[in-house]
């Protein structure tokens, strides 16, 4: 199970494979065992097949193409619906006005997200999970007819790998694990390492035409803004969480 965790890679490019309906069952099913806080489960998962369905997701996403290529597009929902429709069979109001709902709601998605993918890959399929998703919360929620209190997290795309490429390489393992104490002292020079280290990867991924490695692009990522409007999607469809 190590190996496999350790052997993740976002696959792109799928083979014309089908997936059969009982390993996408038993990978979904998976997904829902995932941990959960306080049991609320607030997540939905919809499973898109539909080609054109899929082509309209995939220009919501950016134009990205393997929205529109693969066998499977999952759409991971944060779904507090679930909750109100509880809330009325029991005469209870649904009060998710704290910022902690949301935050349960996307590691509650997350988790099931992530369950998803290592089940999938167990076997024998790739995928990659798609962010751009959030940048256009009113269309995807016309297009797959979301209800209130939902709105979609992330998009996965599944397949049969019809390539296995390089691994990107990740952060030194002594600036993301700390011993009893947060070591602030290791930073500089663990950046420095790895800043060389992507840059070389995205040298030879690019064929020379990106040479700057993760602090260049990641700084400049997250110094701009990013087109991300949860906050006033949710205010707008009157959801709470203010």
């Amino acid at each position: 199970m190590t190996q496999l965790l350790q052997s993740h890679r976002s696959i792109r490019r799928y083979t014309d494979e089908s997936i059969p309906e009982a390993v996408l069952d038993d990978i979904l099913r998976s997904g829902q065992w995932a941990p959960s806080s306080h049991n609320v489960q607030a997540y939905s998962i919809i499973t898109v097949k539909d080609p054109e369905k899929k082509q309209a997701l995939s220009t919501v996403c950016a134009g990205q193409k393997y929205v529109a290529t693969c066998p499977v597009f999952l759409v991971l929902c944060v779904d507090y619906y679930r909750l109100y429709q509880a809330g009325v069979m029991n005469d209870l109001p649904l009060n998710i006005e704290e910022t902690n709902d949301l935050v349960v709601g996307a590691v509650d998605t997350a988790l099931v997200g992530e369950n998803i993918l290592i089940a999938a890959r167990s076997h024998g399929l790739g995928g990659v999970m798609i962010g751009e998703i959030r940048n256009n919360f009113d269309e995807v929620a016309a297009l797959l007819k979301l209800p209130p209190y939902t709105f979609p997290l992330f998009g996965m795309c599944l397949g049969y790998p019809a390539e296995i490429p390089e691994q990107k390489p990740r952060l030194p393992a002594n600036v993301v694990i700390h011993e009893e104490t947060y070591r602030t002292e290791r930073i500089p020079a663990g950046l420095e390492e790895y800043e060389k280290q992507s840059a070389a990867y995205y040298t030879k991924r690019t064929n020379g035409r990106k040479t700057t490695g993760w602090t260049k692009q990641i700084s400049d990522y997250m110094s701009r803004q990013r087109g991300i409007k949860l906050k006033e999607f949710i205010v707008k469809q009157g959801y709470g969480l203010k």
